[in-house]
């Protein structure tokens, strides 16, 4: 299973990076089944430079905050009015409403404005396949309905926090994993809302509590320095640590 970052930006696109936006990609079925995880305001135009658009077999969605979304819109565009034909429906998950939500983005009907390019799917209880992937959704703390993601390709586990206060559900989720990719937008001593976003801190204390061999900071503002927010870090995880940044791989 190989993660590429393709955005990382916390909150909005910064001057290196798009917003939120992760390829995931195994083998399956003879070829690659590849796997979005977020596509935040400005990621289509960098995940051009990894994939082919037309290669893409799903997207998950963590939430429905622009920063992890909005560039569905522009997806939307790209299958519906490629010189080519229109491409078939693309499977989404996220959470109830999803569908609605978008097609409002883009000035469409509501119901089934997208549903052409889309079919949305909330997520189920308990974990569903998806291509060679097993994905389990939780619901996290966040002041919209969030959810962190397990994604295993049945020997190795990946999983994504996206964006979460300290959460009991994050930490079963992230049980013996091999990667955490976890937000931290805040730093320590500020004067953090809660139920909002992590810390540096409190993403390691999460990835040391719960097992995991590697954590990659991610989803950090551009008004926060990272090189803070790892330091703030190291010393509550013992594992591989680093930060996220785009175009970077890992063979997870």
């Amino acid at each position: 299973m190989r993660l590429t970052i393709v955005g990382c930006s916390g909150s909005f696109p910064g001057p290196d990076s798009a917003a939120s936006c992760y390829l995931v990609e195994a083998p399956y079925d003879g070829g690659t089944f590849r796997l979005l995880l977020d596509l935040g305001n400005g990621a289509l135009g960098p995940l051009q430079r990894h994939v082919s658009l037309d290669l893409i077999d799903a997207v998950a969605l963590s939430h429905l905050h622009a920063d992890h979304c909005l560039d569905l819109c522009s997806f939307y565009v790209v299958r519906k009015y490629h010189p080519g034909g229109p491409w078939p429906p693309l499977d989404v998950y996220g959470p109830a409403g999803a569908g609605a939500r978008l097609s409002r983005a883009y000035d469409l009907a509501a119901e089934d404005g997208m549903s052409g390019q889309f079919t949305f799917h909330s997520y189920p209880d308990g974990e569903f396949g998806l291509g060679p992937f097993t994905v389990t959704a939780a619901r996290v703390d966040h002041p919209v309905t969030a959810y962190a993601l397990r994604v295993s390709d049945g020997d190795r586990v990946l999983v994504y926090s996206g964006d979460t206060g300290p959460c009991a559900p994050l930490g079963r989720l992230a049980e013996e994993c091999d990667l955490l990719l976890a937000e931290a937008s805040f730093v320590e001593g500020a004067d953090n809302p809660p139920h909002l976003h992590l810390t540096g801190k409190q993403a390691a204390v999460v990835a040391e509590t719960a097992g995991a061999q590697r954590l990659v900071l991610t989803h950090i503002p551009p008004w926060h320095s990272p090189q803070a927010v790892l330091e703030e870090a190291a010393p509550h995880f013992a594992g591989h640590l680093s930060l996220a940044s785009p175009g970077t791989t890992y063979d997870v």
